[in-house]
């Protein structure tokens, strides 16, 4: 107990100094009262058009083959970047970047404002 009383009697001069030296608060009016614009947050980009994907025929694909494909939609709404993260296999990887290149997206907003934002697509190829 004693232990406990000496280390909190050594340490309060600490912690007074400490909230000495704190800054005081803001008394200016102009600044504490002064409106600021409120933001209308983002709306994320969507898929206005998209293109039939072609397979060739020699291309085996299971039913209902799923890709899953990163991109950044442009403030034009194009696609740029486009990755498969995870794909279905069969060598139609490029087949399937090349047409969401072509897809064609409302792009995300910012206060209104089109913006460029990351996008991540599911991409289902069926027979």
């Amino acid at each position: 107990m004693r232990r406990i009383l000496i280390a909190s009697a050594l340490l309060s001069p600490l912690f007074l100094s400490a909230a000495a030296n704190a800054a005081p608060p803001v008394t200016n009016p102009t600044t504490a009262n002064s409106a600021r614009p409120l933001s209308t947050g983002v709306k994320p980009a969507h898929v206005i058009s998209s293109t039939n994907i072609t397979v060739p025929a020699s291309a085996i694909v299971p039913e209902n083959a799923e890709f899953i494909v990163r991109l950044n939609v442009g403030q034009d709404g194009t696609a740029q970047n486009v990755q498969v993260v995870r794909s279905a296999g069969f060598g139609l990887d490029e087949t399937v970047t090349a047409a969401v290149r072509q897809f064609r997206f409302q792009p995300a907003t910012l206060d209104g404002q089109p913006v460029a934002a990351d996008m991540t697509l599911n991409v289902f190829l069926q027979r």
